[in-house]
């Protein structure tokens, strides 16, 4: 069977097909349309055997984009778009209602579309692509895969916030956590090596990145919060600060919410500290000996460091740590540099293993207390897979 997995962004609709054969997900083309409701948008498809194609093409909205990706996938990928069996979304927020992915109906869409208050990038384009399916395709199931779900098994000591009760009800305030389908995958992945009954720490660090502590295969505690805004130093975002800041500095510098939101969303974190929004400019910047990289750069190990100390004492220990995601993947300087600030766990790095990029493997020595691992994110098959449970 064919199964379409679409991940919809505020300005891009990506995609991916698979062709499920029992527990074989092959990826048949991939593909992405950008810059949706701006200048120069464009569709791309990469085929199986490596081969790309784009097409420039007017995108004013996400029905369009659909539509043009229908057109791709219609040129020699599928004979018609009955071909495909089902459609896995992937959904930003899924608050507190949906605790598991869900067979999308009318009620789906409608709640999907009253959470876009706290992922109003994200989750208005998901309904406007599933709108669109659906009246493309009315026979086809639609599948929502919520970010959020994995974290719902929080316990209410770390989701909820010391704020007035009549507050945090009425608005919904909470902390709801986001990458919940990376951190499931690679969180299985790693209980599969080192047994279901363990305490593993995930580290999704990417442009946004997260941690999270998983404890028998459940989530107990992440660092994002009520937004992707909190939590470790990103590349564009402050991460933890002192909720005082952005009011004192709407005082001082009489600046507007939408300014100060603009500020820590996109010109705080690394970039901030250093001038590089780029996490391969930021690690050349250290590396060539920038005193703003050097520090930027402790600030940011420390950040996460802190955290995988903090959810070591939650779960009462550590079994496995992990790395995710562009940099958790690609960047043994990082890694490095957290797993020596943790050598007091009896973690030994293995420095050849460590080298690695981009693949799954063990970057720690036989010997060590506490075993670290690398292990590549893939949240489409993890869609993909949900998709089949679901609606096959």
């Amino acid at each position: 069977m064919k199964i379409l997995v679409l991940n919809s962004g505020s300005s891009t609709l990506k995609y991916q097909l698979f062709n499920v054969n029992g527990d074989n997900y092959e990826i048949i083309c991939k593909g992405n349309a950008e810059r949706i409701a701006r200048d120069a948008s464009f569709v791309g498809i990469k085929y199986a055997d490596g081969t790309k194609k784009e097409v420039s093409v007017d995108l004013p909205d996400h029905n369009t984009a659909l539509n043009e990706i229908f057109k791709l996938l219609l040129d020699g990928v599928i004979g018609s778009l009955g071909d495909i069996h089902a459609i896995g979304h992937r959904i930003v927020q899924g608050g507190a209602v949906f605790k598991a992915s869900a067979l999308i109906d009318d009620e789906v869409i409608r709640q999907i579309e009253e959470l876009a208050v706290l992922a109003p990038l994200h989750n208005y384009a998901a309904a406007l692509v599933i709108r669109a399916v659906k009246g493309e395709l009315p026979n086809v199931p639609q599948v929502a895969v919520f970010d959020t779900a994995f974290h719902q098994t929080m316990p209410a000591e770390a989701y909820t916030y010391a704020l007035p009760l009549e507050q945090r009800n009425k608005y919904k305030i909470r902390r709801y956590g986001a990458h919940g389908t990376s951190h499931k995958f690679v969180a299985e992945r790693t209980a599969e090596i080192v047994g279901k009954n363990s305490k593993i720490i995930t580290c999704h660090i990417g442009s946004g990145a997260s941690i999270t502590a998983v404890k028998d295969g459940i989530c107990i505690d992440t660092s994002m919060g009520l937004t992707p805004l909190a939590g470790i130093i990103m590349d564009t975002r402050c991460g933890d600060i002192d909720p005082y800041i952005p009011l004192y500095i709407m005082k001082t510098q009489d600046l507007t919410p939408e300014q100060v939101n603009e500020m820590l969303n996109k010109k705080s974190g690394k970039y901030g500290l250093s001038g590089y929004s780029d996490s391969r400019d930021f690690e050349a910047a250290y590396l060539r000996g920038e005193t703003a990289a050097i520090e930027g750069m402790k600030c940011y190990i420390y950040s996460i460091v802190k955290f995988i100390g903090s959810y070591i004492a939650a779960m009462g220990g550590v079994d496995a740590i992990v790395f995710t995601a562009g940099v958790g993947e690609n960047s043994p300087l990082v890694r490095k540099l957290v797993l020596e600030r943790l050598s007091y766990l009896g973690i030994e790095i293995d420095e050849e293993k460590n080298g690695i990029r981009g693949e799954e493997a063990e970057i720690t020595k036989p010997g060590s207390k506490v075993r670290a691992f690398v292990i590549p994110t893939n949240e489409e098959l993890a869609i993909a897979k949900d998709t089949v449970a679901i609606a096959a």
